[in-house]
């Protein structure tokens, strides 16, 4: 396996949550802990990603991103920081995906994004392949629950969509659920306009 890599092995099921963690906070370490928990995933990898296509506004350098992530995970053994879009080569979120497939024969990825980016996941690269390749768990977020359900992605993808995220990663995609939850109102923006997080 490549240095920087997860190494795993086969059968395992990953969730992948993908973003520019800018800056990570404890909302997204307790949708990973909650991801672990309620769809009986083996690991969580966060994505950091170079930077979103959809944002004018990119985001702090790439290493400052990173060692905050590591920092408010505090060493969780089961939720990896990376920098595989960067390793990859990948911008795309769909390209990112069928890269790993393709690295990690054997190995089962179930997407994970908050309610918030539901919302507007059609304007994603590639979105229909995304949730054709891999099963998609979307986590509740604060006031986002009401328009992630009516949004072009769900609606398009409805018949799809399962009850219960548990057990989300064995099943054949496209298939996806979306998971209540306890939520955290934390947010980066937030704190970026607090001030808390000086890159």
């Amino acid at each position: 396996m490549r240095a920087g890599f997860p190494i795993v092995t086969k059968g395992m099921v990953i969730g992948l949550l993908g973003g520019s963690f800018d800056p990570a906070h404890e909302g997204h370490a307790h949708i990973s802990h909650e991801a672990i928990k309620r769809m009986g995933l083996d690991q969580v990898w966060w994505l950091v990603t170079p930077g979103n296509p959809l944002k004018a506004r990119q985001p702090a350098p790439m290493a400052e991103r990173l060692a905050r992530a590591r920092l408010v995970l505090k060493g969780h053994p089961r939720i990896k920081v990376t920098a595989l879009e960067l390793a990859l080569g990948t911008r795309l979120t769909a390209d990112t995906i069928d890269r790993l497939r393709a690295i990690y024969p054997g190995v089962k990825f179930v997407w994970l994004m908050g309610a918030d980016n539901l919302v507007q996941f059609h304007k994603w690269g590639r979105w229909r392949d995304i949730l054709r390749s891999v099963p998609v768990g979307v986590l509740a977020r604060p006031g986002s629950g009401v328009a992630a359900r009516m949004s072009v992605a769900a609606q398009s993808f409805r018949v799809q969509r399962v009850q219960r995220g548990e057990g989300l990663g064995h099943q054949v995609p496209p298939v996806w659920a979306f998971v209540n939850m306890p939520m955290s109102r934390a947010s980066s923006s937030a704190i970026r306009a607090r001030g808390e997080w000086n890159a």
